[in-house]
């Protein structure tokens, strides 16, 4: 069962650790002069919100539901095919929105204050991208989706390791910085570089692959 749970939440897990813009936030607090304090708060936030989200579909949806028992199977599957429909859409605005060559990508406005920012805000900011963003918010509702068709130690292993591996892509910048402080600084900065350059892009991929995975098993549990 475990084996199983944990191959169903790989996917949406893998789609909220791609995401650049809480990426391109953490390094810009790591870059700071209060790396030590903010961009821990952050990554606390991150994944705080992910785990809530995903605790909350896992404890509150019936099992039988989730397995599709009782009728909720066909349910399950149209949330599935809805949720893959929107990835879909989202990528295709991620590609409109790509920007041409020669032009400067735009970050939020909210960034450019990352380097003041104290640990709450940073803490509420990572919490909200990561619970209430539009691409993250159904991969977790999906992700909690399988959780609940599990119970026991394979249900809280599986819930373990689906909110660190989503969280990853922040958590590990920030343990590697507070390990090594200046040596990260300048790989970091290249690396923020890049994923500023190619949001669009990378957001694009992952939506499209994530919405054929979700459509492709909404159909399959039809």
């Amino acid at each position: 069962m475990f084996g199983q749970v944990l191959g169903d939440v790989l996917s949406p897990a893998i789609g909220i650790a791609l995401s650049p813009i809480p990426i391109i936030a953490a390094i810009l607090m790591l870059l700071s002069p209060r790396a030590g304090r903010t961009a821990p708060a952050f990554a606390a936030g991150w994944t705080g919100g992910i785990l809530v989200v995903a605790l909350a579909v896992m404890l509150f949806v019936p099992a039988s539901a989730a397995s599709g028992q009782g009728g909720g199977g066909t349910a399950v599957a149209v949330v599935k095919l809805a949720l893959g429909a929107l990835f879909l859409v989202m990528a295709l605005g991620q590609w409109r929105k790509r920007p041409k060559p020669g032009d400067t990508p735009e970050l939020p406005k909210w960034m450019s204050g990352v380097d003041r920012m104290r640990p709450g805000p940073a803490f509420a900011i990572g919490a909200g991208l990561s619970a209430l963003n539009p691409k993250n918010l159904p991969l977790a509702l999906a992700a909690g989706l399988s959780l609940a068709r599990a119970d026991g130690a394979a249900q809280i292993g599986a819930l373990i390791a689906f909110t660190l591996l989503a969280s990853c892509s922040v958590l590990v910048p920030v343990a590697v910085y507070l390990c090594l402080r200046d040596r990260i600084r300048e790989p970091l900065a290249r690396l923020k570089d890049w994923l500023t350059r190619e949001n669009a892009a990378v957001m694009f991929t992952v939506l499209l692959v994530l919405g054929t995975v979700l459509i492709g098993k909404g159909l399959a549990a039809l």
